[in-house]
């Protein structure tokens, strides 16, 4: 009798630890709640015609990234440098509460993994395992005509809208100091990020960063592929910035180009959030932008 109670008290106990442990887990799980916005098709089928959609999307932060994408310390575009240090103390913010939540940082500084290579993110990024694809993994998205239209700026000049213009050449180094890198963030620029995800169950992917039109598209980090690996993706809107020349097509100022291509994102591939989502705070504006 005595050895059937210290086994029926043995059982309550585990139980109760394991009650304990679940209500732990699900106490330092948060939700959250982003205020996406998406353009669809109007009702009438006319494809010439849009409308804004807005949807409160709830995702679970430990299924949730942050992809931080080519936040470089210094870009060959004066005015792309100068725009990136403005914007960054706000990211940091946004950076700080994503952890507090229980999100995965994923700083993605192309071409710069050197400058990082002994540390922990590095090696964090480094030890996911390689996973087959149903569809390929590319080293860079292209705009597949069957999935989007060209965008709707003119960026083939390169998109520096400094006058003279600035000349081309490697100016990065590392991330941008100003975007502190915790030691339970990754650090990579290569399909090692989605490895990484699948290994720690990461369904939802908030891609910031630089630039827009062309790596926040498509690198093998970023919004297309993503998207074309089953991701729910969205973009971080006022945390990005595009590298347009207003004295290129369609002939707008440089905010209105970037705002051109975020409609873009919102109709051919994912819905757009802002940083107030995470910092409580109005969405982020640049200061030259009237």
């Amino acid at each position: 009798m005595k050895s059937l109670v210290r086994v029926t008290v043995r059982l309550l106990s585990l139980c109760l630890l394991l009650t304990v442990c679940m209500v732990a887990r699900d106490a330092q799980a948060e939700n959250l709640s982003l205020a996406s916005r998406s353009q669809r098709i109007s009702d009438d089928g006319d494809r010439s015609k849009w409308k804004t959609v807005n949807e409160t999307l709830a995702w679970d932060a430990d299924e949730t990234a942050i992809v931080v994408c080519d936040m470089w310390d210094r870009h060959w575009c004066k005015g792309a440098t100068r725009r990136v240090g403005e914007m960054a103390p706000r990211m940091n913010e946004v950076l700080h509460a994503a952890r507090k939540k229980g999100c995965l940082i994923i700083h993605c500084p192309s071409s710069c993994l050197d400058f990082y290579k002994e540390t922990p993110m590095r090696k964090l990024a480094q030890s996911a395992p390689k996973i087959q694809t149903q569809i390929p993994l590319q080293g860079w998205c292209h705009i597949d005509a069957d999935k989007e239209p060209q965008l709707p700026i003119d960026d083939s000049d390169g998109g520096c809208d400094c006058d003279p213009p600035c000349k081309t050449y490697n100016a990065w180094s590392r991330q941008i100091a100003t975007l502190d890198i915790d030691d339970q963030d990754a650090i990579t620029d290569s399909a090692e990020a989605f490895y990484l995800m699948k290994q720690k169950g990461i369904k939802n992917v908030v891609v910031l960063g630089v630039h827009t039109n062309m790596c926040v598209l498509g690198r093998p980090f970023s919004i297309r592929q993503m998207i074309y690996q089953g991701q729910n993706v969205v973009l971080m809107r006022d945390m990005t910035d595009t590298m347009y020349n207003s004295r290129m097509s369609p002939y707008v100022s440089h905010f209105d180009g970037n705002r051109l291509i975020a409609q873009h994102i919102e109709r051919h591939w994912c819905p757009t959030i802002t940083s107030t989502d995470f910092t409580g705070k109005p969405a982020f504006q640049f200061k030259n932008d009237h």
